[in-house]
């Protein structure tokens, strides 16, 4: 058992008969009354987040998980195949447990949070940036713009990005997974 002071962002606990994994947390110490903990849950078996507020000092049901490294083969529907980096082991994982499915290129090494109980695979951990190729684009248009204009852009995994208006089709970039938006122009 886990109390409200060992929550921070990853922790997968146990909720409301599901596993959630914490994504967002602020403790809260208003001048008058008890502290608590504001959170925002992402269930890994549905993907669906909710919020929700813990009392300080509240127990929490954590559950112990394993990370291993997995690389992205590729994608059939609303399944995506991965194969662990280090015994070749190939596992299927449902679309709903990815956060950012949109940004996955293949061969791309991310970590999967695995349940130690029962060895079930709970998420899929992408890394903090990747960096992919504009596929397609309108051509930027100056004159028309005040400050900071942005237009959309198709990269080569299907994703759509807001991108500067400098940003040209074959141009590399590198985008924010968390919020999957442009970050800067990767030169050759």
């Amino acid at each position: 058992m886990a109390s409200t002071s060992d929550i921070r962002n990853g922790l997968c606990i146990k909720y409301n008969h599901d596993i959630y994994k914490i994504i967002e947390f602020l403790h809260v110490k208003p001048g008058k009354g008890p502290a608590f903990v504001r959170t925002k849950l992402k269930s890994v078996t549905t993907g669906k987040v909710i919020d929700n507020t813990f009392s300080a000092g509240h127990k929490i049901e954590d559950v112990r998980v394993e990370t291993h490294k997995f690389q992205y083969l590729y994608a059939e529907g609303e399944t995506y195949h991965f194969m662990n980096t280090e015994d070749y082991n190939q596992i299927t994982l449902e679309k709903s447990t990815l956060d950012a499915p949109g940004l996955l290129k293949e061969g791309e090494v991310v970590t999967v949070i695995i349940n130690s109980e029962d060895q079930m695979p709970l998420s899929v951990e992408m890394p903090a940036s990747v960096i992919l190729e504009v596929a397609s684009t309108e051509p930027g248009v100056k004159g028309n713009t005040a400050t900071n204009a942005t237009k959309p852009a198709i990269v080569e995994t299907g994703a759509e990005v807001m991108v500067p208006l400098f940003i040209n089709e074959g141009d590399k970039i590198k985008i924010e997974t968390e919020k999957g938006t442009y970050k800067e122009r990767i030169k050759e």
